[in-house]
């Protein structure tokens, strides 16, 4: 066995924020489309609310060098974006 097995940082479960909070914040921004909003509404808001988290942990860490701070960042964005669209079209209830 000529391979290591030593863990390096990108071995880092921090690593799938980024990305998570991307697809979180995709589902999210669906539910601010208006034809949308009532088949993607329950999901729309915990998304949104997952990928504000998870994108805003994965900017923490990307600052690190750990993650890619493009996905966190567009994801963060969306999951905000999805999260007040909901609550603009639903009227704050």
């Amino acid at each position: 066995m000529s391979g290591t097995a030593t863990p390096r940082q990108d071995d880092s479960p921090a690593t799938a924020l980024g990305p998570v909070a991307l697809f979180l914040g995709l589902v999210a921004a669906t539910g601010a489309w208006p034809a949308l909003m009532a088949a993607t509404l329950p999901w729309s808001v915990m998304a949104g609310g997952l990928a504000v988290t998870f994108g805003a942990t994965g900017i923490h860490y990307a600052r690190q060098g750990i993650g890619r701070m493009w996905t966190a960042v567009t994801g963060t964005t969306l999951g905000a974006v999805g999260l007040a669209g909901v609550y603009t079209l639903v009227g704050f209830a």
